[in-house]
């Protein structure tokens, strides 16, 4: 194998093997997989928020209705000691003194979830903000890799291009190399056809005795006109003199 064809087939490996990389781990798709898993991360935040919320309204509620209990009771403790009696008034005291003993447990249960529900709204803040500065970010870097992308496409087609033109430009000097070698057979067997070394198979039968024959009459029509002009005879032509004209040159015999 030569090296443009060694080269040729590291390149197209390397780019099969760039690609099936790309599609395991597309950094996109893994900046998108974490902005979800926030996202994710922060609605279970809201909805602890809402939860602890719920219960602190319920606990209110109840301290509420235990508040007016309490001070019910205070009222018929009164009423009870007004009219004379004093074991119905200790019974409602009683009461109100063991609903005192509920209402402080539901103040501390109250404090608490109100203590809890200023610290999940302020987590919530932050990581709303953090989740919102991650998608900013996010989105940032996919469209610089998404670019990114689209420069190497481009640079790895114009490589590609160049290489082709490459090929193009060796597959012209070769062609060009083959014509020089056919037009030089060409000359040479040319020659050979002339000298007589090959045989035309395309010319007619016996051509080579008639170029012969015709060679022998033109030499015997010059050695009668050398002969013709020694006797200086009638009708003998000077040298450079054409009876005639032009007209006659070559019918002297006819």
């Amino acid at each position: 194998m030569s090296n443009s064809n060694s080269s040729r087939v590291r390149t197209i490996f390397r780019a099969k093997t760039t690609k099936a990389l790309d599609r395991i781990e597309d950094p996109r798709e893994t900046l998108d997989d974490s902005y979800d898993q926030q996202v994710k991360l922060l609605q279970q935040v809201r909805r602890a928020v809402a939860e602890v919320a719920t219960a602190k309204k319920r606990i209110e509620l109840q301290g509420e209705e235990m508040g007016a209990r309490y001070q019910r009771l205070g009222s018929q403790a009164g009423e009870a000691l007004a009219q004379g009696h004093e074991d119905l008034a200790r019974a409602a005291l009683e009461r109100r003194a063991m609903i005192e003993g509920q209402v402080a447990k539901l103040q501390q249960q109250f404090a608490a979830l109100d203590r809890q529900t200023a610290q999940l709204q302020e987590r919530e803040r932050r990581l709303t903000d953090q989740v919102a500065a991650f998608r900013i970010e996010k989105e940032t870097i996919k469209a610089t890799y998404t670019a990114s992308e689209a420069q190497v496409r481009a640079n790895e087609a114009v490589s590609g291009l160049s290489s082709s033109i490459q090929d193009v430009g060796s597959s012209l000097d070769r062609a060009r190399d083959r014509v020089a070698q056919m037009q030089a057979r060409a000359a040479a067997t040319d020659e050979l056809l002339a000298s007589g070394a090959l045989t035309d198979l395309t010319a007619t039968p016996d051509a080579d005795i008639e170029r012969q024959l015709a060679a022998v009459s033109a030499q015997a029509d010059i050695d009668r006109q050398v002969e013709a002009m020694r006797r200086g005879g009638p009708g003998a032509a000077r040298p450079g003199e054409v009876a005639g004209g032009w007209l006659s040159i070559g019918r002297s015999g006819e």
